[in-house]
């Protein structure tokens, strides 16, 4: 992982709550926010909350009773989320090194984490936290992308930013968001963590915008692969956001477009 594969900053976060969130992560939010309500959790943690997509789930799905810890290491997509739910008395929101979290054994019984696992510089010291602060009986519950080939729109845009840039081409997207896709290997470091009881389920999706427009913005602009076509030639992000946009409409059309993006849900209990 490259160091600016971590910097959501600028105006990356505004431009990924507008654009990525409803193209992406909004049906996987959901869909952790139903499984944490139908396991009836009370005190829930949750590390790279990002802009609050999940946060802003959890709090319409879980019990008036229920309190909800959210945090990330990168304070402005917390300070970006938090502007969301600023009337919530349940949510408390604290920045926060998911590999080192400031919280007591036992703390949670649940800890949910939607998309960050995969920017983890240690992905096993991370689980051991989350095992640590959870009570006996208590669910980690995740999410990670499968395989760049699987989801259509990153691959469309990280092909056509390879044929932009073909000396160096960005590989954020499959390096980073899209890196961390075998099961086994989850498996693996979750069992190396301490966690012994894990199910594995692939969850797929439609991933919907109005236009070709809408998902070149949201990856070219609204993530660290802006910053790898910034390095390259900051006067030609606009450029390589309109190429993002034709390959797309190429495959897909220049209305409405629809392509496939699937996930893998983690659930480990101890």
């Amino acid at each position: 992982m490259a160091d600016s594969d971590i910097v959501f900053a600028g105006s990356i976060p505004e431009l990924y709550e507008r654009y990525l969130v409803p193209l992406i992560f909004e049906p996987y939010a959901l869909d952790l926010a139903g499984r944490l309500g139908e396991a009836k959790a009370e005190r829930v943690l949750e590390t790279a909350a990002g802009t609050g997509v999940v946060t802003r789930a959890l709090a319409a799905r879980l019990a008036p009773t229920a309190r909800i810890t959210a945090t990330d290491l990168n304070e402005p997509m917390l300070n970006h989320a938090r502007t969301r739910l600023a009337q919530d008395a349940r949510v408390t929101w604290k920045p926060a090194d998911a590999q080192a979290l400031p919280f007591d054994d036992g703390s949670f019984d649940a800890v949910v984490c939607q998309f960050g696992a995969m920017f983890f510089p240690d992905r096993i010291m991370a689980y051991q936290e989350a095992r640590r602060v959870l009570m006996p009986g208590g669910r980690f519950i995740f999410n990670v992308w499968d395989r760049i080939s699987e989801n259509d729109f990153a691959d469309i845009v990280t092909q056509a930013l390879a044929e932009m840039f073909p000396n160096d081409p960005p590989r954020f997207l499959a390096r980073t968001p899209h890196g961390y896709h075998n099961a086994e290997r989850i498996r693996a470091d979750l069992k190396t963590a301490g966690f012994s009881d894990i199910s594995i389920d692939a969850k797929d999706e439609r991933s919907k915008a109005p236009s070709p427009r809408e998902p070149a913005i949201a990856y070219c602009e609204g993530t660290p692969l802006r910053n790898e076509i910034e390095a390259r030639d900051v006067s030609r992000l606009q450029e390589a956001t309109s190429r993002a946009s034709d390959a797309i409409a190429k495959r897909f059309g220049t209305g409405a477009v629809d392509g496939r993006i699937r996930a893998f849900v983690i659930t480990a209990q101890q």
